[in-house]
């Protein structure tokens, strides 16, 4: 896409459908359920991304199922191995819908390292001093977004990513950023923590530079068209 709506909830039309598992009763991120990187989403009219608005999703099979029809939960609960069914956004005042599960005051944490995919003898970030509202929500509330609803990459940055290991798929798709900001030639390495708590202007939007972001194990996990790579996050290491 050339070109896209930037507001206070991030691009137009992101993340406005979730999984939801039925058990758990919670809100389930490809961190938990990698088997959604399989799936690809298109909104159905590209004049309608709100809230509501339908969305036909692609299958790793070539097969295309609405987000209006009643199967597509099913097959997604096949997918997953777990019982979910597709969600769009619920109104602030349905906050629960946002809840972490936890079934008790410790698994829901354990469950939350093992997202960071380490390397043997890799520490963890600190998870020591989360905020309460990461404790008790599985994503911000009224919104489908973990933690921000802004992520970039640098062509600079990719770069050198790539020079440290050719050898890895350095697809950009592994890290699923809402934009891609080519740099100038002279501009080499993480340029990206330079800008931190400067803001950056794309069109008419001034996006806040206020953090990093954060370690994922996503991008080692597979897509339709990319295999599972898992030295990925140990080259970001280094």
């Amino acid at each position: 896409m050339q070109q896209c709506q930037i507001g206070k909830q991030g691009l137009a039309g992101d993340r406005i459908w979730a999984l939801r598992d039925v058990l758990r009763q919670e809100i389930q991120s490809c961190k938990f359920r990698p088997e959604l990187l399989t799936c690809i989403a298109k909104f159905r009219d590209k004049n309608k991304y709100a809230k509501g608005d339908h969305v036909d999703i692609t299958f790793s099979d070539g097969n295309v199922i609405g987000s209006d029809e009643q199967v597509i939960h099913q097959l997604l609960s096949e997918l997953t191995g777990h019982k979910s069914t597709l969600e769009t956004l619920r109104a602030i005042d349905e906050i629960d819908f946002y809840l972490r599960h936890k079934q008790d005051d410790y698994t829901w944490l354990e469950e939350l390292k093992a997202t960071f995919e380490r390397q043997d003898g890799e520490p963890l970030p600190d998870l020591d001093n989360l905020p309460q509202a990461t404790k008790d929500f599985v994503s911000v509330p009224d919104t489908f977004f973990l933690v921000t609803p802004f992520h970039f990459i640098t062509t600079s940055t990719l770069a050198h990513m790539r020079a440290l290991n050719p050898e890895l798929d350095w697809a950009i798709e592994r890290f699923r950023p809402n934009v891609i900001i080519e740099t100038l030639p002279n501009l080499n390495g993480l340029v990206e923590q330079e800008w931190l708590g400067n803001n950056l202007v794309i069109g008419d939007s001034t996006i806040n530079c206020n953090a990093t972001t954060p370690r994922c194990g996503a991008v080692t996990k597979g897509q339709q068209d990319l295999e599972t790579n898992t030295e990925i996050l140990s080259v970001n290491q280094r």
